[in-house]
């Protein structure tokens, strides 16, 4: 018997209830550890952890949603539980559709959480933690989030947090030709790279990044004037830097707060997790440091100017959501017929070599017999199999349940086994439309 589908149970620790230290402290160094150290319990099945600058979720499917909860329980550690966000089933699969499509992003329906979640199930499937459960919910969160890209206006306007610290960094301050440094060559720091370009009168970009060449392809994606430069050329490149942006993905910080000691007038814009820029840089009186909890005053903007086509999305998630939940419920309602034709399988054969050990029948007379079996035993299931794909649709799993219970094959042991019928077979016991296929040289053998 296929075994059966589990049930997903969530956390989420993010920007609407977690500080950036609480989101640091849940995260670990990369989403594949995280995902192998889950599914090293025991009770988990599949599991999925998505990591970004302003959340840390973990997903993971069990058989009992109590051994799911206990597993998320360690993953967040000593974290406070005020600032998480626990998830059942149904939570967990609206949860990763919604975050897909940007509605829970710092800022409403930015580009660059679609990608994440992608790399993240990439990530998941590279140790295993992908199977049929969380196949089904995560390329379903993906279709979503795309379809919400395409067919509504959730990302127009300041669309990634890259884009969103320059918009901050814009107002508040005159970047009218200074130079103007990125620190990473990521896909944050791209975009952040391209907001510059596209956003300030910055006169020249600085890309610093440990992967020279790597930094070479952020300039060239640019239209201003460019150079790439080494993480050694820090000290230099602060120096003549007005603006920066960090985001990195490095497990610890890249700068230490004495770079900035003489850097004179910075704004310097942290995007990174965990943080590239230590807080300590703020008690430089000419030093303006902004992190992601400042970018509120940019996004709430943006989530005003968004909330009609976050509607729509909304309307799109419920119905995504409503064809995912049938899906789960064919798959369990397959789960139990599939054991039902399993344990009938058996039976039907164990009964026929017990009945042709008896009977002296030729090889086209053993044809027919076994045909008239086929025919019975899908007579008999076919009316179970519509009330369970009934039961199914209808949230009926008492049921369900027990119908699991009821046939789950078992016949290996002699302590399960049914009791042997085929000695009392007669004529009489076979359904009125099968019995016509017996011939009558078989019959005076049953009736014998």
């Amino acid at each position: 018997m296929t075994r059966a589908l589990g049930v997903i149970s969530g956390v989420s620790v993010s920007h609407e209830h977690a500080s950036v230290h609480e989101i640091e402290a849940v995260a670990t160094e990369s989403q594949r550890e995280a995902v192998a150290t889950l599914l090293a319990e025991p009770a988990v099945e599949e599991a999925f952890v998505l990591q970004t600058c302003n959340r840390a979720e973990a997903y993971v499917v069990t058989d009992d949603p109590a051994a799911g909860r206990d597993v998320l329980a360690s993953y967040l550690g000593d974290v406070e539980s005020s600032t998480a966000e626990r998830m059942d089933h149904e939570e967990s699969l609206r949860q990763l559709m919604r975050v897909a499509a940007g509605l829970e992003s710092l800022v409403i329906g930015e580009d660059q959480i679609i990608g994440q979640v992608r790399d993240a199930y990439e990530d998941a499937r590279s140790v295993g933690g992908i199977d049929a459960v969380l196949e089904s919910a995560v390329t379903k969160a993906i279709h979503v989030g795309e379809r919400a890209r395409s067919e509504t206006r959730i990302n127009d306007g300041v669309v990634s947090l890259g884009s969103a610290a320059v918009t901050l960094a814009e107002r508040e301050h005159d970047l009218d030709g200074v130079t103007a440094l990125v620190v990473g060559a990521g896909e944050m720091a791209t975009l952040a790279a391209k907001a510059i370009d596209a956003r300030t009168d910055v006169e020249r970009l600085l890309v610093a990044n440990r992967t020279i060449p790597h930094a070479e392809h952020v300039v060239e994606s640019v239209s201003i004037e460019g150079a790439a430069v080494g993480l050694d050329a820090l000290p230099a490149a602060v120096e003549a830097a007005k603006l920066v942006v960090a985001a990195t993905d490095k497990p610890g910080p890249i700068f230490d707060a004495e770079a900035f000691a003489d850097a004179g007038e910075t704004v310097v814009v942290d995007l990174a997790q965990p943080r590239d820029v230590p807080e300590a840089v703020s008690t430089f009186e000419s030093v303006t440091r902004y992190d992601m909890d400042a970018l509120e005053t940019i996004t709430d903007e943006t989530r005003s100017e968004r909330l009609e086509a976050a509607t729509v999305v909304e309307k799109r998630i419920d119905e995504a959501f409503e064809e995912l939940l049938t899906q789960y419920k064919r798959k369990r309602a397959d789960e139990v017929i599939s054991a039902m034709y399993e344990g009938a399988e058996r039976r039907k054969a164990a009964e026929l070599e017990t009945a042709f050990a008896k009977l002296d029948l030729d090889d086209e007379q053993r044809e027919i017999v076994e045909s008239m079996a086929d025919s019975i035993v899908n007579q008999l299931l076919a009316p179970p199999t519509s009330s369970l794909r009934d039961a199914a649709e209808d949230d009926d799993w008492s049921t369900i349940n027990t119908a699991l219970q009821l046939f789950e094959p078992d016949f290996g042991s002699e302590a399960t086994a049914p009791p042997n019928f085929v000695g009392d077979l007669s004529p009489d016991d076979i359904p009125e439309s099968a019995r016509d296929q017996i011939p009558p040289r078989i019959r005076e053998q049953l009736d014998d």
